[in-house]
């Protein structure tokens, strides 16, 4: 029987990438970041993982990494550099040290050599400072003898109910050829909507929940059963408490619309691009991100609870978060979904296995 493929995770977050992977049949073997709660919640979602607290910037970590991997071959390299720097969102600073984190990913591919490297981040890295970033990632791939293909992904292509574009750099060793990414899943017509997503979860309208609660009602979509798998207990699916202001303003807002739907007084707090905005049920949510103050359940007069942005990231609901609640949203909101690390996964074997 042959081994099982490895791989090691780098800028883990709590792992959502990896699990997409171990979904897929690999080992993966370590994950590194450098928040502690994010890499407890790894180490608790990952079968047989060891993790790593650790600064890329600092010289030794790729020492360390490599000790840390101890006799295991490395087939997958897999790694999300921050994206603030490159992000638009951000301040755009073309020196943010951050922006050079991804040459991490290339050091420790100098000292365990893998097959693949992936890289994901933001959309913005493709054309921000008119590609530099980009065309450097494609040379160090080529230099160090892999075939690098970058691809924009739209997450609800995959299945993912969620809208939310990233770009993935894809390189194998130029023996095993170019990576062809895997044919999109949904048309736009099938596309996973909120309700298919979390309509199945407790309301949490009277009673704002406790740390482990019961499903109340049966799923009632393919997605919500895949999600639920042979789960019995719930967790991270806890309510927020809203001022009677907000619940009343979030009341005024139409399924699918913003603040710009709200009549002229209401809500003026929040009048920026997101605010107020209330999810559509026939519809993939907006990007969940690592707050939860601006979107709002589509039926419900409240925020999304940590399960259910979990959902709509495509974490199975036996996936556990721990830490404190703002602690699990934002490890939910910077994860990649594991349904597009399972596609990517699953594919990539294709390429890998015959090495094996």
């Amino acid at each position: 029987m042959s081994r099982k493929l490895t791989a090691i995770d780098l800028f883990s977050g709590c792992g959502g990438f990896s699990y997409g992977f171990q979904q897929a049949g690999f080992h993966v073997i370590l994950g590194v970041d450098n928040t502690e709660i994010a890499l407890k919640t790894f180490e608790q979602n990952h079968n047989d993982s060891k993790t790593l607290l650790l600064d890329l910037h600092e010289d030794d970590s790729i020492d360390k990494i490599v000790e840390s991997k101890g006799e295991h071959k490395v087939d997958v390299i897999i790694a999300g550099p921050p994206c603030q720097g490159f992000s638009l969102t951000g301040a755009r600073n073309e020196n943010d040290e951050r922006n050079t984190l991804f040459n991490a990913v290339f050091k420790l591919a100098k000292r365990v050599n893998p097959k693949a490297i992936i890289i994901e981040n933001v959309p913005g890295l493709l054309n921000l400072y008119k590609g530099k970033a980009k065309k450097e990632i494609i040379e160090l791939c080529e230099e160090m003898g892999y075939n690098c293909n970058p691809k924009l992904l739209y997450a609800p292509d995959y299945g993912v109910p969620q809208i939310r574009k990233r770009v993935f750099f894809v390189a194998i060793k130029k023996e095993l050829g170019v990576f062809e990414f895997p044919e999109k899943t949904h048309k736009p017509e099938e596309y996973v909507g909120c309700k298919d997503a979390i309509g199945d979860l407790p309301n949490l309208v009277s009673d704002l929940g406790n740390e482990e609660l019961s499903y109340d009602k049966k799923a009632s979509s393919q997605y919500q059963k895949t999600m639920r798998n042979a789960n019995k207990v719930l967790k991270n699916h806890l309510g927020t408490q809203h001022t009677e202001h907000v619940i009343n303003v979030i009341s005024q807002v139409p399924e699918g619309g913003n603040h710009k739907d709200l009549p002229p007084g209401v809500g003026d707090s929040r009048k920026f691009n997101e605010a107020w905005t209330r999810y559509h049920s026939k519809r993939p949510s907006k990007t969940i991100d690592t707050g939860h103050r601006n979107h709002f359940h589509y039926k419900w007069n409240r925020v999304p609870s940590v399960r259910e942005n979990a959902r709509l990231q495509s974490f199975p609901d036996e996936f556990v978060f721990l830490g404190n609640k703002t602690q699990q949203y934002r490890q939910v909101g910077n994860a990649v979904p594991p349904l597009l690390g399972k596609v990517l996964g699953t594919h990539l074997i294709n390429y890998l296995k015959d090495e094996n």
